[in-house]
């Protein structure tokens, strides 16, 4: 029975998944201190990922309700989807700040060390330098040719007039993308592995590895979940679930590809050139 209202807000439904998910959240870490601790016996990662299924299952199920919520004509207003929209661009904002930690990290101790000190002077660990003209200025092209794609299939369906040949752009635009973002995946897992089997680069051997790794991890972790984001979207473009007024789930994933094409430059620049004085 077809419902109406007369406000602009979308009010929820008693829902399972907040609760899922916190009790989720929690396994999995408590999980992952029980697994890391050095005092804990027969310490098994068991807990952390029952907490990480738990977790991936309510996004799953969280998510898909909001999907089927937006297809309709009610629950999703213009006013929704700007909260949306705000929504998006604050969470964009607390991950800024969590690069920025690592930022911090890295240009401090690159800066104003205080540690391994000779006499009075400071002597730079012995590091085996990465060209950074190789294959990390390979990767860098792959990701910004992802993000001219994902631009393409976005302008596509934001001016298009919803005929085959634009559904189409804007289908390829993402599977290209999508196709990029594993390629990067691949290159950085070959470039890790180059460095830790051949170079000796060590997680915790030094600042400078502890930082490259954590930075450049974290931003490959960002790699994979923009890729399943931007894969998602290429799904839903095939099951007709965008239109030119009505994506916000396409501006979300191309908003969060574009932040993850921008870290990715500041870490080439600073990381890779100016870190190792190339």
């Amino acid at each position: 029975m077809a419902h109406e209202k007369n406000h602009d807000y979308h009010i929820l439904n008693p829902s399972i998944w907040p609760l899922t998910g916190a009790v989720g959240a929690f396994f999995m870490l408590f999980g992952a201190v029980l697994w890391m601790s050095p005092n804990v016996e027969n310490n098994q990662p068991y807990m952390f990922i029952i907490g990480f299924i738990a977790v991936l299952y309510t996004m799953f199920a969280w998510w898909s309700e909001v999907v089927v919520e937006g297809q309709g004509e009610i629950d999703h207003t213009p006013v929704v989807r700007i909260g949306l929209r705000y929504g998006f661009i604050l969470f964009i904002m607390s991950e800024v700040m969590f690069f920025a930690a690592w930022f911090w990290s890295f240009f401090k101790h690159a800066l104003y060390s205080m540690h391994t000190y000779y006499g009075t002077e400071y002597t730079l660990p012995d590091i085996h330098v990465v060209d950074p003209f190789h294959l990390p200025l390979i990767n860098t092209l792959v990701l910004l040719l992802s993000g001219c794609a994902v631009t393409w299939a976005h302008h596509a369906l934001v001016h298009g007039t919803g005929t085959e040949q634009e559904r189409k752009d804007v289908s390829t635009g993402l599977g290209i993308a999508v196709v990029l973002g594993i390629i990067f995946t691949i290159l950085q897992g070959y470039e890790y592995r180059e460095l830790i089997l051949h170079d000796d680069w060590t997680f915790g051997g030094n600042i400078f590895y502890s930082n490259f790794f954590m930075a450049t991890g974290f931003h490959g972790f960002h790699v994979i979940i923009g890729t399943i984001f931007l894969a998602v979207c290429w799904y839903r473009v095939a099951r007709g679930h965008f239109t030119a007024e009505k994506h916000v789930g396409f501006e979300a994933a191309a908003w969060y590809w574009h932040f993850v094409d921008v870290v990715w430059l500041f870490l080439f620049v600073a990381v890779y050139i100016w870190g190792q004085g190339a």
